[in-house]
């Protein structure tokens, strides 16, 4: 049975107060984590299953997307108020579903199979620095997203690498449509951050693989890659994300899909379902390291 994100409690895991298999959690001004006993258990029986695992970050990706085929899709899961760590594996949105998936990953990878570090590695993924601090902390856009988790070598932006070109755009949806989000519309100072860190990454010299060019770039493209679907909505750098899978020679896209309200693999190859997008531009890619 799934349970409703309004059903989520908050829990201030205090030194002690949580011992199970995952072990402890220690105190500190960002403590606050959201979550249910239920993502508790998905997180255990994942552990379980692959405590030999000793592969690529890649494969993993590929594997724990299989592992939450047909979750439920549910929009504004991080949206709570004071800003706090939302653990929610039971249904997704498309970028908590590839934030999910890589920080089981990277939990993993890292030996410690327990709670308190993938949660550590979620918060490093989603937030400015690994530190939550209000509502601008959290990583908002994904091409910043991209830039914040290759500087902490998490991924790699291979987007050049594969062929890609210039992504030169002013970004600044958020700052210009603040009544779009509650935390905005309620908190002017949050806009100035915001604002603040448009500017900052708008001008970083980012790229992108134009879809025109991707039937001569897909080669490039590697099962696992993260990718972010880059748009020409005004503002705005990417609309959609998921992770690429091998479907009888064809990349296709694994995500959490608003239209099919699940998590699935597109029918279309990646080059079709970016050709039926009239909004979207083209790729970003990330590289899980």
């Amino acid at each position: 049975m799934r349970i409703s994100p309004k059903l989520l409690i908050t829990i201030v895991l205090l030194s002690g107060s949580f011992t199970k298999s995952f072990g402890q959690e220690n105190t500190g001004t960002d403590s606050t984590k959201i979550y249910l006993e239920e993502d508790l258990e998905i997180l255990e029986g994942i552990f379980i299953e692959l405590v030999d695992y000793q592969g690529p970050t890649s494969d993993l990706m590929l594997m724990l997307g299989g592992y939450f085929a047909k979750s439920p899709y549910v929009e504004q899961s991080l949206e709570h108020e004071p800003e706090a760590l939302v653990v929610n594996l039971r249904e997704f949105d498309c970028t908590t579903f590839v934030e999910s998936c890589l920080g089981i990953a990277l939990t993993i990878r890292s030996g410690k199979h327990n709670f308190q570090q993938f949660t550590s590695e979620l918060k490093n993924i989603r937030y400015r620095g690994g530190i939550i601090d209000g509502y601008p902390s959290r990583i908002h856009y994904f091409s910043d997203w991209i830039y914040q988790n290759t500087q902490r070598q998490y991924v790699d932006d291979v987007s050049r690498e594969i062929g890609g070109i210039p992504f030169s755009k002013e970004i600044n949806f958020m700052s210009t449509h603040p009544a779009s989000y509650r935390q905005l519309s309620s908190d002017s100072t949050f806009v100035e951050i915001i604002a603040r860190q448009e500017l900052e990454f708008s001008s970083r010299q980012m790229y992108y693989l134009p879809k025109d060019r991707l039937p001569e770039l897909e080669s490039g493209l590697r099962e696992g890659d993260i990718v972010g679907i880059t748009t020409s909505i005004k503002g705005l750098d990417i609309i959609h994300v998921g992770v690429l899978i091998r479907k009888s020679g064809r990349m296709h896209l694994m995500h959490a899909s608003s239209q099919f309200k699940k998590v699935m693999i597109s029918a279309d190859p990646l080059e079709d379902y970016l050709a039926n997008n009239k909004a979207a531009t083209g790729i970003m890619v990330a590289r899980p390291l």
